[in-house]
């Protein structure tokens, strides 16, 4: 019987949403662990910033502007994936906004398209055609967040978007596992990203958040990478459907 590894040699992942934050932290964590990675995310510049580091690394990187949001951006995406090299064997289907209402009545039409599109539209597009793709083996993680179980009026577009994003993975896991390609969610708490301290600013905030945590503090972006590389590897192989919780408790 062999140990199970968390080892992406040879692997080829697509990181959606990866020049920054949470995103940024799978892409270099996946090609430190061996993965040759596809950076995408609507601004071309910031993808070829962190294709560079994962070219530092050994691996070979390759930078692509797709905003997930946009049905024909998503198939260009796959297609020069495919076009590089030849497969995919894990998507990580990262990419997201969360903009805050301040009630249900000034929710705009505009606000929920978006948030909709770039959390939901885009990741079942982006699931779809990557599954086409891959073989026995290939993997899509899927990043969700606690809101999508405990949702507030803050959150409420953002919300109900990963929640449907909850339902997709234990639909495409029902839908790929004959075919032996696993679907699973990280389901996120709090982590130190931009987008976060943007809407947080201040240090007496986040500690008012992190009193909230079990642990005590709010995650690092890089922490997510070891949840993400359990789930896109062997170490696995039998868990598909599920969703992830990893919030500090």
């Amino acid at each position: 019987m062999s140990i199970p590894s968390l080892d992406a040699t040879g692997k080829v992942v697509v990181v959606t949403g990866a020049s920054k934050g949470l995103g940024r932290a799978m892409a270099l964590g996946f090609a430190e662990a061996g993965a040759d990675v596809v950076v995408a995310s609507r601004k071309l510049a910031p993808c070829e910033a962190v294709a560079d580091e994962v070219r530092a690394m050994g691996r070979r990187a390759l930078a692509v502007s797709c905003h997930v949001r946009d049905w024909d951006q998503c198939a260009t995406l796959i297609d020069a994936t495919v076009a590089e090299f030849g497969r995919i064997d894990v998507l990580v289907n990262n990419a997201g906004i969360a903009p805050v209402p301040p009630s249900l009545i000034d929710v705009t039409s505009d606000l929920f398209d978006k948030t909709i599109a770039v959390n939901l539209k885009g990741p079942l597009r982006l699931t779809a055609l990557a599954a086409a793709q891959m073989t026995a083996g290939g993997s899509i993680v899927n990043i969700s967040s606690k809101a999508s179980l405990h949702p507030t009026p803050f959150t409420v577009v953002y919300a109900a978007a990963k929640a449907g994003l909850n339902a997709l993975t234990k639909a495409a896991a029902a839908e790929f596992g004959p075919r032996g390609i696993r679907v699973n969610a990280i389901v996120c708490g709090t982590f130190h990203t931009d987008s976060l301290h943007a809407s947080i600013p201040t240090e007496e905030m986040q500690s008012e958040m992190a009193s909230n945590v079990s642990l005590g503090r709010i995650a690092d972006a890089d922490e997510i990478v070891g949840t993400a590389l359990f789930l896109a590897s062997d170490a696995s192989s039998y868990l598909t459907g599920e969703l992830i919780s990893l919030d500090g408790g």
